[in-house]
C-alpha cells in the first residue's frame, strides 16, 4: 500500500507535516494519545453505556421486545431509546429497550418522519 499523502499537523500553528492517521506530526503525536485516552469510556461505546446495554438485553432475554408483542420470537441486537433523546428522552434504563434490526429501522424511520414534520418552537408564547 502506498504511503499516505503528507498533510499539515492538526496542531494549530505547527508547520510540520505528517502521514500519521491521527493527523499529528511526530513532535505532537503524544497529543493524539492523550486525546484518545481522555475520550475513552464516554458516549455510546463507553463502559457505562455497555453496562446499561447489557442490563437491557438481559431484561429482554436477548429477544426483540416489539416482536414479542406480536408473538414473534426474534433475537434483538440493538439497544434503543423508547423516547428518542432528540425528543427529550433520557438514557435511563427505563427508557431503553432491546430490538432487532428490522424493528429498530422501522421505528427510526417513523421517528425521522415525525422529526421532519415537527415545527421548531422558539422561546416565548405565540
Amino acid at each position: 500500500m502506498p504511503p499516505r499523502t503528507p498533510k499539515a499537523c492538526r496542531l494549530q500553528g505547527c508547520r510540520h507535516t505528517t502521514q500519521h492517521k491521527h493527523g499529528y506530526c511526530d513532535e505532537h503525536a503524544h497529543k493524539a494519545e492523550r486525546k484518545a485516552w481522555a475520550n475513552s469510556g464516554k458516549g455510546r461505546g463507553g463502559r457505562p453505556w455497555r453496562r446499561k446495554r447489557d442490563i437491557v438485553k438481559a431484561n429482554a432475554d436477548g429477544l426483540c421486545v416489539l416482536c414479542r408483542l406480536k408473538r414473534i420470537i426474534s433475537t434483538g441486537s440493538v439497544c434503543d431509546h423508547i423516547v428518542p433523546e432528540a425528543e427529550g428522552g433520557s438514557s435511563d434504563i427505563s427508557n431503553l429497550q432491546w430490538l432487532c434490526v428490522p424493528c429498530h429501522d422501522e421505528k427510526t424511520a417513523k421517528e425521522s418522519k415525525r422529526g421532519v414534520s415537527r415545527t421548531p418552537t422558539r422561546g416565548g408564547a405565540g
